[in-house]
């Protein structure tokens, strides 16, 4: 909703943003998009567990092979926040006590999604028993985790931005490869000696498969001066704390190769139910 206005302007048309709801991780719109025409008039602008489907649902209506590669807009690391009661003040020392009280520290994930297997994998390389709680939404696991039904939890940066702020919550580890601007003072999980991969929450575009090339390169390049358009690109920041990439579509698809290879990994050898 934030660029479309831009692209309107670009084609010289309207571009019409219609959410579909009502399936896990964006299933409802992956297929639609899947069996549009690829006529170039059907777009889908979706996030990072979007890729994580097939591995949690092995019979979807879709195939990965359906979608193309567009772009990956932009990215931001996951964050894990303590409630402020909590004694808390870096990742390193919640793990410390998990090995001393095993099973006793809560973890609100959002089930269904990279930050659930990034728990699990957490818990395993780092031999932790902490007590994985999942979410079917970002909006109650931020409320719990502001109650202190929880004790940490982890969600993309957006979501926690504004109650780390205020100082609702306590950020303790980013988890990306290197340390967010946003966050200056917050550690990596690599910094604290933690074993995990690093991990991120993305914006990328797909288009049905067969949709002609001269119309995929045009719709990446007005995609591309939208979002680094200066007005753009603050709002991004502003609301998304976003590292802008515009990636070519086969950078996107390696790099969603990469993740998927890294990632079903993960949920095969722990048998990670999607829900």
């Amino acid at each position: 909703r934030i660029f479309t206005p831009k692209l309107s302007e670009a084609y010289n048309q309207p571009f019409i943003v219609e959410n579909r709801v009502g399936g896990a991780a964006g299933n409802v719109g992956a297929e639609f998009v899947a069996r549009s025409a690829p006529d170039g008039q059907t777009w889908m602008v979706t996030f990072d567990s979007h890729i994580l489907n097939h591995a949690f649902a092995a019979n979807l209506p879709y195939k990965d092979s359906d979608l193309l590669n567009v772009m990956l807009v932009g990215r931001t690391p996951q964050t894990i926040a303590a409630h402020p009661d909590r004694p808390y003040k870096t990742f390193k020392e919640v793990v410390d006590d998990a090995k001393k009280r095993p099973g006793k520290v809560n973890f609100g994930v959002l089930g269904g999604s990279q930050a659930l297997v990034l728990a699990t994998l957490i818990k395993k390389e780092n031999d932790v028993d902490l007590n994985l709680i999942p979410y079917k939404g970002g909006g109650p696991l931020v409320q719990d985790l502001l109650g202190g039904v929880t004790d940490i939890g982890i969600s993309s940066l957006t979501s926690f931005s504004p109650h780390i702020r205020t100082n609702k919550i306590r950020a303790i580890a980013v988890t990306g490869e290197q340390r967010t601007p946003a966050l200056p003072d917050t550690p990596t999980l690599i910094e604290q000696g933690i074993k995990a991969f690093p991990s991120y929450s993305w914006w990328g575009v797909y288009a049905p498969v067969g949709v002609p090339q001269p119309i995929v390169e045009r719709m990446h390049a007005a995609i591309t001066k939208a979002v680094r358009s200066p007005d753009v690109t603050q709002k991004f920041i502003e609301q998304f704390n976003m590292e802008i990439l515009t990636s070519s579509g086969a950078d996107f698809a390696a790099y969603q190769k990469s993740e998927q290879d890294r990632w079903f990994k993960v949920i095969k050898e722990n048998d990670i139910k999607g829900d």
